[in-house]
């Protein structure tokens, strides 16, 4: 199987960007959503890309933005994708693919099948679909450290590509990738000491995890 691709999510400062890099993640990501403790500002993630510029996939991730939110931050940052977390339907994600000319990716809740059936009507709308965790009714949409039984998803065959989110951490993602088979894993607060804090030792044991697994 072959290694799944790595998201840390979420970064805040140059020192966690870094260590993402060290420990060869794939993407990194950005939060521009200011009720998230991990939120950035277009200046601040501008510096933080002009960092990441060539080592590291850049991805903002937005909660039911403007299309004038996120084009600001498209722009300050140089995003490589955007990441929808919030109630985005196929039709929205669509007209911001089709205006912004980058890869979208679509964060759906998952609670149960039902939840999991839904991505079906996103292909053609967008370039991936991240199952992630169902956060309870009035809390942050996702960084939550919560999970779903992945056995969901396991093996998914959809028609569009996907990866896992979702309380993964450095002790589980491994497993997590032999039961579902997911091409990419994508984390937040499993590799933090505090919400918004990354930790640099957590980052490393998480990237490793994920090539023991592959």
């Amino acid at each position: 199987m072959p290694t799944a691709a790595i998201k840390i999510c979420g970064i805040r400062e140059g020192a966690a960007l870094d260590a993402a890099i060290r420990a060869r993640a794939d993407h990194a990501g950005f939060v521009f959503f200011p009720k998230s403790p991990r939120h950035v500002t277009p200046a601040e993630a501008a510096a933080l890309s002009a960092r990441a510029e060539g080592r590291i996939g850049r991805v903002g991730l937005f909660v039911d933005a403007s299309d004038e939110a996120i084009a600001e931050a498209l722009a300050a940052a140089r995003l490589d994708a955007l990441q929808l977390h919030g109630s985005e339907t196929p039709e929205r994600a669509g007209q911001l693919r089709a205006r912004f000319g980058v890869p979208v990716w679509k964060a759906l809740s998952v609670a149960g099948s039902e939840d999991v059936a839904r991505a079906a009507a996103y292909a053609g709308a967008v370039d991936l679909v991240l199952f992630d965790a169902k956060t309870p009714k009035g809390t942050l949409p996702g960084g939550m450290g919560l999970s779903f039984d992945w056995s969901l998803v396991a093996h998914w065959k959809g028609p569009v590509a996907w990866g896992l989110a979702g309380g993964l951490a450095p002790e589980n993602v491994a497993e997590a990738i032999r039961l579902t088979g997911t091409p990419l894993v994508d984390t937040s607060s499993g590799v933090e000491s505090a919400p918004g804090v990354k930790d640099e030792g957590k980052i490393a044991a998480f990237c490793h995890a994920v090539r023991s697994a592959g």
